[in-house]
Order: C-alpha cells, then sequence, then structure tokens
C-alpha cells in the first residue's frame, strides 16, 4: 500500500503564505487557512462546463434565421422552437443522471464525459444538411449541458478552501454569463456570412476538448475518494489542493461526518423521507423559485421587449449580457464577505422591485419615454440584481448544504426540478402575455419574488466560512 510522506515533505513554493503558521502547527495550534492558489486551477477547467453551458444556451439567438433559412424552414415557427427547445429536453435528461453519473465514475470522469456529447453534437449540428440533423445534435449537446452545472457545483464546493469557497462558486456564474456573450459575439456575422452559422458550432468543440483533455490532470474531488473508500488517494488530494500542513485536520471533518453510510447506495425515496427531506426540500424550493421569478423569461424573450421600443436585439442582447456580467463580478466579491443568505435577500427584494417598475411600465400612469425607461430599465435591474444572488448562490449553497452521502443524487433532483419549471416558464410565457396582459403576469413574477424573500428567511442557514463537514453536522439531525 502506498504510504503517504511526512506532510513537510509536500510543503514549496506554493506554500509561503503558509509559513509563518509553521511553527503553530508544530505546536499543535491553528495553522491559518489554506492557500486558495493550489486548488485555483482546478476550479477554472472545471467552470468550463459552465462556460459550455451558457455558450450553447445562446447560440441559436442571432444564428437561428440563418440556420432556418439554410436548413429549409424558414418561417416555420414550430420547427425554429424545437431548435430552440430540444437542448433543453437533453438538459432534462442529463442532470437526471448526473447524480448517479457523477457518484459512480467520480467527477472527473463526469466531467470528460459531459464534454463528449457536447463535441458530438456540436460537430452534428455544424454539418447536417437537415432540420432532423440540426435536432438530433442539439439533443447530444443538451444532456452535456444537463450534466455540467450540477457536477460543477459539487466539485468547486468540494475541492474549494471553505474561506473562498462562494468566490470560487460564483465563477460557475461568471462563466456561464461569459459562454452566453461569447456566443453573442460570435454569432453577429451570421446574417451577412452565409454558412457562418455551422463556425458557430465549431467554435464550441474547442472548450469542450480543452475541458476533457485537462481533466485528465485535475485532483479528483477527495470527498468522493473518501466516500468509495479511498482514504491514502483522499490525503494525497487533500496535499495537492491545501498544502501539506492542512491535510490532517481536513481527513479528521471527513472522518468526522461519517457515519458509517456512505458507501451504501442511495435510493431515491431516501430524499423525501426522513432526515434528508428538509434540505431536499429547500434545495428543490429555491431552484423552483428562482425559476418562477420570470428570469429565464427576460433572457429569453427581452429582445422582444427591446424591439417593441425600437431598440435593436443585438444591442438589447449586449444590455443583458453586460447586465448579468456586472451582477456576477459583484457577487463573486460580496460571497465569501457578506455571505449567501444576504446575497439572496437582497437579490430576490431587488427582484420584486424591478417586476414592480415593469408593472408601472405597462399601467396606464406611464406612457411613452417615460414607458420605455421604466421598462427597459427595470429589465436591466431584474437581471442585474437575479446575478448578485439567485444566480450563483442556490447551485453553491445546494452544494454546500446536501450531506456528502446523497450530494450529487440531491443535486440531480433539484436540477431537474430547475429544468421542468425552466421549460415550462419558457413555453407558457408569451401565451400567458397575451391572454392575461403584462401587468398581471410581472405581478405574479414579482410575488414569487417576495415569496422567495420571506423563504430564504426562514429557512436558509448561512454557510460562509465553515466546511462542508460543519455543515452537514449541523444540518443533519442524527438517525
Amino acid at each position: 500500500m502506498y504510504k503517504r510522506g511526512a506532510s513537510r515533505d509536500y510543503i514549496n513554493a506554493d506554500d509561503k503564505e503558509e509559513s509563518s503558521a509553521f511553527v503553530h502547527f508544530l505546536n499543535g495550534k491553528d495553522v491559518g487557512n489554506p492557500p486558495w492558489r493550489r486548488s485555483l486551477p482546478h476550479v477554472l477547467v472545471a467552470t468550463l462546463s459552465s462556460f459550455l453551458f451558457g455558450y450553447h444556451l445562446g447560440v441559436v439567438n442571432e444564428t437561428l434565421e440563418s440556420i432556418s433559412l439554410d436548413l429549409g424552414f424558414i418561417g416555420n415557427t414550430l420547427a425554429e422552437g424545437l431548435v430552440v427547445s430540444t437542448c433543453l429536453g437533453g438538459a432534462f435528461v442529463g442532470c437526471l443522471f448526473s447524480g448517479w453519473i457523477a457518484d459512480g465514475v467520480g467527477h472527473r470522469r463526469a466531467f470528460q464525459l459531459c464534454a463528449l456529447p457536447m463535441i458530438i453534437g456540436a460537430s452534428m449540428s455544424a454539418t447536417t444538411k437537415s432540420l432532423w440533423g440540426m435536432l438530433l445534435g442539439r439533443l447530444f449537446v443538451g444532456t452535456g449541458m444537463g450534466l455540467g452545472p450540477p457536477v460543477a457545483a459539487l466539485y468547486v464546493a468540494e475541492v474549494s478552501p471553505a474561506f473562498v469557497r462562494g468566490t470560487f462558486g460564483s465563477f460557475t456564474q461568471i462563466a456561464t454569463c461569459l459562454g452566453l456573450m461569447g456566443a453573442l459575439f460570435i454569432g453577429l456575422p451570421a446574417k451577412e456570412i452565409v454558412g457562418w452559422w455551422r463556425m458557430c458550432f465549431w467554435v464550441s468543440t474547442v472548450p469542450a476538448a480543452v475541458l476533457a483533455l485537462s481533466m485528465e490532470f485535475c485532483a479528483e474531488s477527495p470527498h468522493w475518494l473518501f466516500k468509495r473508500g479511498r482514504g491514502v488517494e483522499a490525503e494525497v488530494v487533500f496535499e495537492k489542493l491545501l498544502g501539506g500542513l492542512h491535510v490532517k485536520s481536513a481527513m479528521a471533518e471527513l472522518s468526522r461526518s461519517d457515519r458509517g453510510d456512505d458507501k451504501d447506495t442511495v435510493k431515491l425515496s431516501e430524499l423525501f423521507n426522513g432526515r434528508h427531506f428538509k434540505v431536499v426540500f429547500i434545495g428543490s424550493t429555491l431552484f423552483a423559485l428562482q425559476q418562477l421569478s420570470g428570469i429565464n423569461a427576460v433572457f429569453y424573450f427581452s429582445s422582444t421587449v427591446f424591439k417593441s421600443f425600437g431598440v435593436p436585439s443585438d444591442l438589447a442582447n449586449i444590455c443583458v449580457g453586460i447586465a448579468n456580467l456586472l451582477g456576477s463580478l459583484i457577487a463573486t466579491i460580496l460571497m465569501d464577505k457578506l455571505g449567501r443568505k444576504i446575497l439572496l435577500l437582497g437579490s430576490f427584494s431587488g427582484m420584486a422591485v424591478s417586476m414592480g417598475l415593469e408593472v408601472i411600465a405597462a399601467s396606464s400612469f406611464a406612457s411613452g419615454s417615460g414607458a420605455l425607461y421604466l421598462s427597459v430599465g427595470g429589465m436591466l435591474l431584474f437581471v442585474l440584481t437575479f446575478a448578485l444572488g439567485a444566480g450563483p448562490v442556490p447551485g453553491l449553497l445546494l452544494s454546500e448544504i446536501f450531506p456528502s452521502r446523497i450530494r450529487a443524487k440531491a443535486m440531480a433532483f433539484c436540477m431537474a426540478v430547475h429544468w421542468v419549471i425552466n421549460f415550462f416558464v419558457g413555453l407558457l410565457f408569451l401565451r400567458l402575455l397575451e391572454q392575461i396582459g403584462a401587468q398581471v403576469l410581472y405581478t405574479i413574477f414579482g410575488a414569487f419574488c417576495l415569496l422567495a424573500v420571506f423563504f430564504v428567511k426562514s429557512n436558509v442557514l448561512e454557510t460562509k466560512g465553515k466546511s462542508l463537514q460543519e455543515i452537514e453536522i449541523a444540518l443533519l439531525p442524527l438517525e
């Protein structure tokens, strides 16, 4: 059996910021925080899956018209809708199986399995001569989109030091924003250059291939290794991620939260019964309220709203993208300073105010330029405040509050809830807008935002600065 050497053998230049703590370590005292630079490269590679998620969500926005023209379904709104929504169906399937895949083959292999259908699907879409080829390619891509985000949330939470876990967790949201904006800018020439849309799909195979190859050199989740009974390998990974001084305390934390049942197969029924019910309920409700706030209706149809006021769709998409990115950057700075709960409360409150502005803009109290400023301003404020908390926090928070034993499968279930509600909001938004009007619809969205504020205040535990094991012990009652 491999025998781990003394911790001091693993201390190198990367641990310079720890050197002043070494004497305290020898005396049995606190050694301070581990160096965040060790885990950063692994986190950045994992966020490529989120970049691809954002890219494939946005890749058809600017290219759909030229795709429909080249493939012969121009003017067929059903076919155009299928090109957009087929990947959402694939994402639902992918996220359903993500927990079982991550638990079965490990997080690194799960990322590689996420990249593979994205490469195959994008290549099929780029070379197809028919609508059916495009739909099949989008379905393949969608399975990778569904698999990537929950695994990324798990991986980032499990390889990051506790004191920067919130900041690192926000990187996935930033990567999604960059993917959306990248798809927008790459797609801009599609209306002028014949066949450019094929290049847009080919481009996406590059980061997918980089993700698959880079994962060969990244660390496996030490939590997954420990659950599989591979404690020695978990120690080696902790040394790689945290430095030699922190291995002993990290392994002690893992052992503390181990209740002897981690090797058993988790049944789906366990997520809804007994001691796990509360955290799964909190997680699924958070994702449900995130979608019922109307955020994806705003993302999908913002260009339609802007166009009604004479603002070009490409400019509208750029403005929404900048607001989303700006909010995500601010959230990254504040996540480990203010904490998850405060950001969620402020975010949902700001979204409720934004929907109030949209209601006023749609009413008889506003007209002309006043309605324009209120509607556009409200929409941009809505996206900005969403990106401050309601966007990045749920995925991070859920990967923190779920016990190690059920973490992967519980994340898969909550992401499935997310995709189902996402699908129906996108499907019904325009129909409801026609039947009940903008005022009533925006009022409903605002009411869900306020409901989210009360739910977060009553049910969400602050996890800032706590280890995953501390959170698990605090939340999970003994049997």
